[in-house]
């Protein structure tokens, strides 16, 4: 495998772009190739074998493209189906999972919220999570149908999505949650509203960062980190029509690089 060969990653449509960005800050010489499942999303109401179909194309996909490792940039595609791809196929996996363990150490008030898909919630993977961290502290989830989509059209602050989210975020906050983890790498693309229905009192977390640190880490323990000579060159393909792709994912991708 080439230390020059692309990074794949994957998600069920554009909201991995939250975690590409965060690699792309890390190492900054790595080239990506990014993989949207626009024409399948949302994955939150696929059966768990449709998302490990989806998954195994999508792999065979940048496979065949050179990728030396993928990031599975999606919660519901990796409670469903890392396992299996690590089984399947000869190279390294990196997925995500929700911020419980450090939000339960975050939290002053004992009460941990969690926004996430309705399958990613269910998932056993999570289950697991849930219980191996939560300790004494309450973690409270809210599956929340349709914000996927917000962020899939681009529209990240309308009154339509604020009313939305205004519905999931009340019984976290009624609970006493003063720690929201948001559970969809979707999510983070709607911080700033989320910041702004919360108040500044109620602290947000994410993976991102650390699935960048755990690429790195994966990147060197086999050999693998790119020469840093070498242009981090961003590509991204699609599944879905990319000309009505290409706009949500030009924006995002700047929103990534904090531009």
């Amino acid at each position: 495998m080439s230390k020059a060969a692309p990074i794949g990653i994957f998600d069920s449509g554009v909201g991995g772009l939250s975690v590409l960005g965060e690699i792309r800050r890390l190492l900054p010489h790595e080239p990506l190739l990014y993989y949207a499942d626009s024409a399948y999303c949302p994955y939150g109401a696929r059966t768990t074998d449709e998302l490990v179909t989806r998954a195994t194309a999508i792999t065979d996909e940048l496979l065949a493209a050179g990728c030396k490792l993928i990031v599975v940039a999606c919660n519901t595609a990796t409670i469903a189906a890392i396992e299996r791809l690590r089984a399947t196929y000869p190279l390294s996996f990196v997925g995500i999972e929700p911020a419980i363990k450090p939000a339960v150490a975050h939290t002053r008030s004992g009460v941990v919220g969690v926004l996430a898909t309705g399958a990613a919630l269910a998932g056993e993977k999570f289950l697991r999570l849930h219980a191996q961290h939560r300790g004494d502290v309450r973690v409270v989830t809210q599956p929340c149908p349709g914000l996927v989509e917000f962020v899939e059209r681009g529209e990240l602050d309308s009154p339509q999505l604020r009313r939305l989210l205004a519905q999931y975020l009340e019984p976290l906050l009624q609970s006493g949650a003063d720690t929201l983890v948001l559970g969809c790498t979707h999510y983070p693309f709607l911080r700033p509203v989320i910041a702004q229905l919360v108040g500044p009192g109620v602290c947000l977390l994410d993976t991102g960062a650390a699935v960048a640190r755990q690429t790195q880490r994966v990147l060197e323990r086999e050999a693998l980190l790119a020469p840093p000579t070498q242009s981090g060159q961003f590509e991204w393909r699609t599944s879905g029509e990319r000309g009505a792709v290409t706009p949500v994912v030009e924006r995002l991708f700047r929103m990534s690089e904090g531009r």
